[in-house]
């Protein structure tokens, strides 16, 4: 007898794969945005925007997750989108200030 679980473990395996790949898309999203507030001098912190996001996703949700659920994923993702932005401009910082090689 084949196991009952594995049909539907696999199906989960599959909708993860898709949710990593559109992790990786809003993260690289977040990081140009990262670009244009480094240029800009402003903030990674935007709390405005980040209302905004969380209003937009619970008025799309379906219902199958309630909306402590949802708030609580997306606070999770909109925290590690702020960490990645923060080490991007780390990252820039740290070039800008590294002494430019005089060309020849």
């Amino acid at each position: 007898m084949s196991d009952p679980y594995e049909f539907w473990r696999r199906k989960i395996d599959e909708v993860d794969r898709r949710l990593l790949r559109l992790l990786a898309e809003r993260a690289a999203y977040a990081v140009e945005i990262g670009n244009i507030k480094h240029e800009r001098g402003e903030a990674v912190y935007d709390p405005k925007r980040e209302e905004e996001v969380m209003e937009n996703v619970r008025r799309h949700r379906d219902g199958r997750l309630d909306e402590k659920a949802v708030q609580r994923i997306f606070e999770r993702i909109i925290d590690e989108t702020r960490r990645l932005e923060r080490e991007h401009r780390k990252r820039l910082e740290a070039s800008e200030s590294r002494p430019r090689e005089m060309e020849p």
